[in-house]
């Protein structure tokens, strides 16, 4: 029981780590948040957790940035803008698709669109500012 229950903690842990951050993070990133907490958490339980919750609809992938899959926690439809100088992945909190206007889509193009994803790439404030970085 008391292996079932560690690693319950380390799901909620997992979870919660990327509840608590707006930045998008990797497996790595959560893996190196946690281990000091966590000193058997391994990588592998990390990334496993992190597709179940995928699967699971608690959190989305933002997609692969710079070789490595980001993650967010906040699940409603929202765009990320990609810094295309230093990697930061930004919320972007304006109007997306509702539900409607999917369903509208996907009887327009005899389609069964589920699911909208948009990513905008560009520099992001600091980078406009200080191009040199």
């Amino acid at each position: 029981m008391e292996k079932r229950e560690n690693f319950s903690r380390k799901r909620v842990a997992i979870l919660n780590t990327l509840k608590e951050t707006d930045t998008h993070p990797t497996a790595d990133w959560v893996y190196a948040k946690l281990k000091p907490r966590y000193p058997n958490l391994s990588l592998g339980t990390v990334y496993r957790n992190l597709k179940k919750f995928c699967e699971t609809g608690k959190v989305v992938s933002v997609g692969v940035i710079n070789g490595q899959e980001h993650f967010d926690a906040r699940v409603e439809p929202h765009a990320h803008f990609v810094c295309s100088q230093c990697k930061a992945v930004i919320d972007v909190h304006e109007p997306f698709f509702t539900k409607e206007e999917l369903e509208t889509l996907s009887q327009r193009l005899h389609l069964s669109v589920q699911d909208a994803s948009v990513v905008f790439h560009g520099l992001c404030e600091k980078c406009r500012q200080d191009p040199g970085m």
